[in-house]
């Protein structure tokens, strides 16, 4: 991750918009689809999938978003680094990484959607609102939260801005179909929370605090090859797009 972790207590916030589907399969094979349009990465997208013995895979287009996601994210015991698209036209999501060919098809807007769509976007990335939601987001949607910390002692916030359901889902892993749309469950164990039971599609405002690199309970998280990019490399182009680290 180069040298991304500040030596400051306070640490740098990084942050995130784009959309998380999750979904579960008839075979038991859950999904989780995170599309980032934009990201201090550039867009990029990712699937976390976890099979039905357990095993939980990261599917990652590059080194670099890979060893962000696993590095003080969340949990792994799987990464492949291949290339991952996403098509969307309308209310259909086509999606392929490497061995996962996956199509859904979202609903209509319920009334916790329009509820979301409502929240300013300038509101919804402040780290302050979702911590206000964490308990709220409990209650409705068990399972999820909107606030947590990691293993590795980030930190990370979600503000959801929008909500559809996911309605009807075709997919197969290296070849084997998936079987149709499942709820969620159990829930997946990548990170803090897992995503609605009910498969919904969320737009959301995610922020990252990075931990000290040398401060109180830093992990030193960053890889040895990440440690050796310049300011000229992710680091610099998260300078240079100072929108998306400021603090709130």
């Amino acid at each position: 991750m180069g040298r991304i972790l500040s030596r400051t207590t306070r640490g740098t916030r990084l942050r995130f918009d784009g959309w998380i589907a999750g979904l579960g399969t008839s075979s038991g094979v859950r999904i989780v689809l995170g599309h980032w349009p934009e990201s201090p990465f550039g867009p990029f997208s990712d699937v976390m999938l976890e099979r039905a013995d357990g095993e939980r895979m990261l599917l990652a287009p590059t080194r670099e978003t890979a060893d962000f996601v696993r590095g003080g994210t969340y949990t792994f015991d799987t990464v492949r680094l291949v290339p991952v698209g996403v098509h969307i036209t309308g209310d259909t999501w086509t999606v392929t990484a490497g061995p996962l060919d996956l199509r859904f098809i979202t609903g209509r807007r319920r009334l916790l959607g329009y509820v979301l769509r409502a929240v300013p976007g300038a509101l919804a990335g402040r780290p302050a609102w979702s911590a206000l939601t964490d308990r709220p987001a409990r209650l409705l949607l068990p399972g999820v939260r909107t606030r947590g910390s990691t293993d590795a002692g980030h930190r990370e916030w979600y503000g959801a801005r929008d909500l559809l359901p996911i309605r009807t889902v075709a997919a197969a892993f290296e070849g084997t179909d998936l079987g149709g749309v499942a709820p969620v469950e159990p829930p997946v164990r990548f990170g803090f929370g897992s995503v609605p039971r009910r498969p919904a599609l969320t737009r959301v405002t995610t922020t990252v605090a990075l931990i000290p690199e040398d401060g109180p309970g830093g992990t030193g998280c960053a890889t040895d090859a990440a440690r050796q990019r310049s300011s000229g490399g992710v680091v610099g182009r998260w300078r240079r797009r100072r929108r998306w680290w400021r603090t709130p």
